[in-house]
């Protein structure tokens, strides 16, 4: 059976922590209703924002299963089930179909890479064995792997094969959506919040960004304005008021995502510490965060000692 494609804004949900780094499951739960009601289109649950690489295989599979449980079908799940092994990714993304997942986000072997030939065959595996549509995963900034436009586009053929999430450089988007633009049921999503405007401007249909976690109400009318209006203008103008606070999710690197979980906390919504060996963001970028987010109209209703003293 075909499985269908994802559109829209997606969002790569923080996993909340408690102060011994446990998940703060009814946090998350909060998270997720905010997102939901805020009009995004798609929860993405244990991907890099979610900090699945520091999460045992038990955890994952307790994030999937509270991520399928709290969205309640009021919007679609996507899983983060990407392992080294295809066994493993299979295993895990089955799981995630049964807790209710409609999608697998899959990362390229890695780490010991393989050959184009081996890229091939471990998706071609996983999509032939899994019972959620497979999402493609091009992040080599992560992996140090990156998936060829025609090797996307070969997967593309694949009907269990629905999407790619593009987290690489916005040449490498263009290729991949000019040659999979008449492919039926495969979507063309970027990663990236600079390129959300760019990707649906030459025809991609969706996006994730961390940014979403905090201003989703913002981006989904990026994508209203800019898919569903056509109104280039409006969304010229949306996307520079928020183009400040895109340069903060990223800006010291190895925090990820710290800053937008310290966003959140100043929302009142527990956004919390990020996981070892990660660290926190610094006093710097909070005072940032809050400069924007009260620049952009919002009142801050949580900030740490070190921010009001900053």
């Amino acid at each position: 059976m075909m499985k269908t494609a994802p559109k829209g804004i997606f969002v790569p949900l923080i996993t909340p922590f408690n102060e011994d780094e446990s998940i703060d499951f009814e946090a998350y739960k909060k998270v997720i209703d905010f997102q939901i009601e805020n009009g995004v289109h798609g929860l993405l649950v244990g991907g890099t924002t979610g900090e699945y690489h520091v999460m045992s295989l038990e955890e994952r599979k307790l994030l999937i299963k509270a991520g399928c449980e709290y969205a309640a079908g009021r919007v679609p799940v996507m899983a983060g089930v990407g392992c080294t092994t295809s066994k493993e990714t299979i295993e895990l993304a089955n799981y995630a179909a049964e807790c209710g997942a409609t999608w697998g986000l899959v990362l390229p072997p890695y780490y010991h890479k393989t050959s184009e030939e081996g890229i091939r065959d471990f998706f071609k595996e996983v999509a032939s064995k899994s019972n959620v549509g497979i999402v493609i995963y091009n992040y080599p900034g992560a992996t140090g792997v990156t998936i060829s436009p025609e090797m996307i586009y070969e997967l593309s053929q694949d009907e269990n094969i629905v999407s790619v999430k593009e987290s690489a450089d916005f040449g490498h988007l263009c290729q991949v959506n000019a040659l999979t633009k008449d492919v039926e049921n495969f979507t063309v999503f970027t990663g990236e919040e600079h390129f959300i405007l760019p990707t649906f401007s030459v025809g991609g249909q969706g996006a994730f960004g961390i940014l979403v976690n905090l201003l989703p109400k913002e981006l989904v009318e990026l994508y209203e304005l800019t898919v569903e209006k056509s109104d280039l203008n409006a969304a010229r103008e949306l996307n520079r008021k928020l183009s400040g606070i895109y340069d903060l999710m990223e800006a010291e690197g190895n925090p990820y995502p710290g800053p937008v979980k310290a966003g959140l906390d100043m929302l009142g919504i527990k956004g919390g510490k990020v996981r070892k060996p990660l660290t926190q963001p610094t006093d710097d970028i909070k005072a940032k965060i809050r400069e924007e987010l009260v620049r952009l109209g919002y009142e801050i209703k949580s900030l740490d000692e070190s921010v009001i003293s900053g």
